[in-house]
C-alpha cells in the first residue's frame, strides 16, 4: 500500500536523506521516496500514517496526509 505525505520545510537533497531516514525507521515501511522539490513523500508499506507524521515531525519538519 502506497501513502504519500505533504512535508514541509525540506529544501535540498539533505533534507530528503534526514526524511527518508526518519520514516525509513517505522515498523511497516518497505521503501520511501522523498522529493523537496515536490515537497512530498511517498511510502511503501503497511505503516500507520499517525507514525509516520510523528516520525517526519520528530526529525523536524511538519507533515500531513496527502490521501484523499
Amino acid at each position: 500500500m502506497s501513502k504519500t505525505l505533504s512535508i514541509d520545510g525540506m529544501g535540498c537533497d539533505g533534507c530528503e536523506d534526514i526524511v527518508e531516514s526518519a520514516l525509513s525507521d517505522v515498523s511497516g515501511v518497505s521503501d520511501v521516496d522523498a522529493d523537496h522539490e515536490a515537497g512530498e513523500a511517498t511510502i511503501e508499506g503497511d505503516a500507520d500514517t499517525e507514525e509516520l507524521l510523528r516520525s517526519v515531525e520528530l526529525a523536524g519538519y511538519s507533515a500531513e496526509s496527502a490521501d484523499v
